[in-house]
């Protein structure tokens, strides 16, 4: 041989194939899809007086309740039964309930006193939507179904009016 050529030998070994005994099947997950549950829909009847709150759910028919609760339930004092406090700790107990059963969302119907005097609803129907936006459903229509009088009762206070 000479010095510019360098044989090289190479040391056959046997190569040995391993196999492992459990084989790890790797396997394409498709992405997990939730199976989307039909919308569950209710109704929200909020009454708002300058005296109390009360929320009420029923189903589409109004024919079965599913929750109600008002403010003076999560107050100690009466002055503070129409508080916007109270109607929001009124809202959130019914949201509690209603989530149980099953329910995505809701229409909310705002009704206030009506009759001859003012016909605008308390301090607590705004935080009462507001804490029922805030619950996690979805919110469809919200109707003002305070009732008007068409042909209007007779004002308190006599022929003469109320005299001062």
């Amino acid at each position: 041989m000479s010095e510019t050529e360098v044989k090289i030998e190479e040391a056959e070994t046997p190569v040995k194939e391993t196999k492992p005994e459990t084989e790890v099947k790797i396997r394409q997950s498709e992405p997990e899809t939730k199976e989307e549950e039909p919308e569950k829909w209710g109704i929200a009847h909020i009454f708002s007086s300058y005296n109390n709150t009360i929320i009420h759910m029923t189903d589409l028919t109004g024919g079965e309740t599913i929750a109600i609760s008002s403010g003076g339930i999560h107050v100690n004092a009466d002055r503070y039964e129409s508080s916007p406090f109270a109607a929001m700790k009124a809202a959130n107990a019914v949201v509690e309930s209603a989530r149980t059963k099953g329910f995505t969302g809701f229409h909310i119907r705002v009704r206030a006193v009506g009759g001859v005097g003012s016909r605008v609803p308390g301090p607590g129907a705004q935080a009462a939507i507001r804490a029922l936006a805030r619950g996690g459903f979805k919110i469809g229509r919200i109707d003002d179904v305070t009732p008007i009088p068409h042909d209007t009762t007779r004002k308190k206070g006599g022929k003469r009016g109320r005299r001062v």
